[in-house]
């Protein structure tokens, strides 16, 4: 039976409409505001949005949702997750504290090897109990999709069993994952000094299977000092391109070594962190359309002080989107509105290019702009009701879980 939802008293209905495609330069502050703003849904789907008096006379026999004089937002599109991991590490966080820096952490034997320990030993079922955990957390904090990364494993059952629990959760909670294959997250304790037998490992074995059993849409690579050198993340992005896969790279987030400039070589969808990307590397990304995906929550959470240049990017015409990086070592937050505080006050983003680069841009990323990440009709009704009346106020007021009412589909997500 159709279902017709009319949402009404919209201080601000923040659509971002525009143009089919991510946005750059003085776009990321078009936010194609509609004050006193509605919006009507038919099966989940928007069909109309206008001024409250033009949808008003159209409100025949249909739900109502009042948003109070609240601004409504797009669900905030979350490029950069790794929510599927047993235990945390509490541990290093506090050794953080103490002056242990993360690099130290991990040649110590922790940072992403003890998280590894801990996955491996998890049931399926143990790791989907977390991740309805950490799922609630996106969901309370205004997030309705996430990108989703395996690379906890480091095996092909362990890895298999992260993507079959990402799976499993995109079935089971309201949250949209869009999952990724990070097998080359680091090279495994067995595989010291043959990182080149784990490589084949990743290519011969683990991709296949992936993409045999539609386990992900993306494949990502980790290219830096003490993971993967360019060689070996150019080899393991070529087998997922021929196998159908879209390519993501972890690049220049501790060093400068290559990264963004393989990224460009390749076309990715995405370069994520970039902390230490320059001139360069910005106009190499350029070039070949690569949107950036910064971090700035894992610069603060392992104390840097290194941010990525946002300000170079977005004024060299890159469509900037920013993420969580939630993970239990160097960002442990699934807060994108801490994500838009960070942006403005940390990466020098305006509170309107921060949100675009939060919704439409990273939509677009995932491939899905022509679903998500803007308030148009034919989109997926994917919003989110603010307490707050000035969309300012979501980076402004810091640390305040301001959504009151998220939906996923035109449906209650908490």
């Amino acid at each position: 039976m159709s279902e017709t939802i009319a949402v009404i008293n919209c201080s601000q209905l923040v659509t971002l409409g525009g143009p089919a495609r991510p946005r750059a330069g003085l776009e990321m502050r078009d936010l194609k505001i509609i004050n006193d703003g509605a919006m009507l849904i038919r099966d989940g789907k928007i069909e109309r949005v206008a001024a409250s008096r033009e949808i008003e006379p159209l409100m025949t026999s249909c739900k109502v949702i009042d948003a109070g004089r609240r601004v409504v937002t797009p669900g905030f599109v979350d490029a950069h997750t790794h929510p599927v991991f047993a235990g945390n590490r509490a541990d290093e966080f506090e050794l953080r504290a103490q002056g242990a820096t993360y690099q130290e952490i991990a040649a110590a034997g922790g940072g992403i090897r003890s998280t590894v320990k801990r996955t491996r030993a998890a049931t399926e079922d143990e790791l989907i109990d977390a991740g309805k955990r950490y799922a609630r957390w996106f969901l309370r904090t205004g997030t309705t999709t996430v990108e989703a990364k395996s690379g906890y494993g480091l095996t092909l059952e362990d890895e298999l069993k992260m993507l079959r629990a990402i799976r499993r959760l995109n079935e089971q909670t309201p949250l949209d994952y869009v999952p990724t294959f990070l097998g080359a997250h680091l090279v495994p304790d067995e595989f010291q000094g043959r990182s080149s037998d784990y490589v084949d490992l990743i290519v011969a074995e683990m991709l296949p299977r992936v993409a045999s059993e539609n386990l992900a849409e993306y494949c990502d690579v980790f290219c830096e000092d003490g993971a993967f050198n360019v060689k070996d993340s150019r080899r393991i992005l070529t087998a997922a391109q021929a196998l159908g896969l879209g390519l993501r790279v972890h690049a220049d987030q501790l060093s400068l070594n290559g990264g963004s400039i393989l990224a460009a070589e390749l076309g990715t969808a995405t370069a994520d962190h970039l902390e230490h990307a320059g001139a360069a590397e910005i106009s190499s990304l350029v070039a070949a359309h690569v949107q950036p995906v910064l971090l700035p929550a894992s610069v603060l959470m392992i104390g840097s002080q290194r941010y990525p240049n946002a300000r170079a990017m977005i004024e060299a015409g890159l469509a900037v989107v920013i993420a969580t990086d939630f993970n239990p070592g160097s960002s442990p937050t699934p807060s994108m509105l801490l994500v838009l505080s960070l942006a403005s006050t940390q990466m020098k983003m305006t509170p309107a290019e921060a949100l675009t680069a939060a919704t439409i841009n990273a939509a677009y990323s995932l491939g899905r702009g022509n679903s998500i990440g803007s308030l148009e009709p034919g989109k997926r009704a994917d919003f989110v009701i603010h307490d707050c009346c000035d969309y300012r106020e979501l980076a402004y007021f810091a640390g305040v879980e301001h959504p009151i009412d998220v939906y996923i589909n035109g449906r209650a997500g908490i």
